[in-house]
């Protein structure tokens, strides 16, 4: 019975088992589910998946993926899902991105089974791109400059709301850590005054 509880706020995509430090986390969710003011909210959400990072430092920081359909339920308590989660895992800065898929480009030679058209937001451009926003939220990404290097390396600079820099300024280096691990892209934020 405890394994199943343990894994029961956990679904894996065809078949696979979870592992140990995802079945940690989905027992994680089921306790802050029973014992919690969040109760209602956590009752109908799942995670697909979740991971381990090094962020440089000694500090690890926990991935935890969902499924894009509940992004927006996960975003609405994420904050106070942050903090009871970080409390669990002693300091560990947690970060929730959507399970988005993205499909190859179809070309000539492709045989292509499905007749529709590869959709905008399964290219590879757009999930990196939703991606880098799941990572900020509760920030909001307010512009972004992409500078390209003599050696042709690339440095996206993302600048984010100064309105909630006090909450995630501390966290911007675990964002780009994740971000490179995840996507390959060196990333860097900044919190730009604007002057009209």
């Amino acid at each position: 019975m405890a394994v199943f509880s343990a894994g029961a706020k956990i679904i894996k995509p065809q078949g696979e088992k979870p592992d140990d430090f995802e079945l940690s986390i989905s027992q994680a969710l089921l306790e802050l589910e029973m014992n919690s003011e969040l109760k209602s909210q956590l009752r109908e959400l799942f995670i697909t998946g979740a991971k381990e990072i090094d962020v440089g430092g000694n500090k690890k920081a926990i991935v935890i993926f969902v499924p894009v359909p509940q992004l927006k339920a996960f975003q609405k308590i994420q904050v106070r899902l942050v903090r009871e989660l970080e409390k669990k895992f002693s300091g560990k800065h947690v970060v929730f991105v959507a399970q988005r898929r993205i499909l190859p480009k179809p070309t000539r030679k492709s045989r292509n089974k499905s007749k529709q058209k590869r959709p905008r937001s399964r290219t590879l451009t757009a999930v990196h791109d939703n991606i880098l926003e799941d990572l900020v939220f509760p920030s909001e990404i307010v512009g972004k400059r992409i500078r390209i290097k003599l050696d042709s390396s690339r440095i996206i600079k993302v600048h984010l709301d100064r309105s909630q820099q006090t909450q995630v300024e501390h966290k911007t280096d675990t964002f780009t850590a994740v971000y490179k691990k995840l996507t390959g892209k060196d990333v860097h934020f900044e919190f730009p005054e604007w002057t009209l």
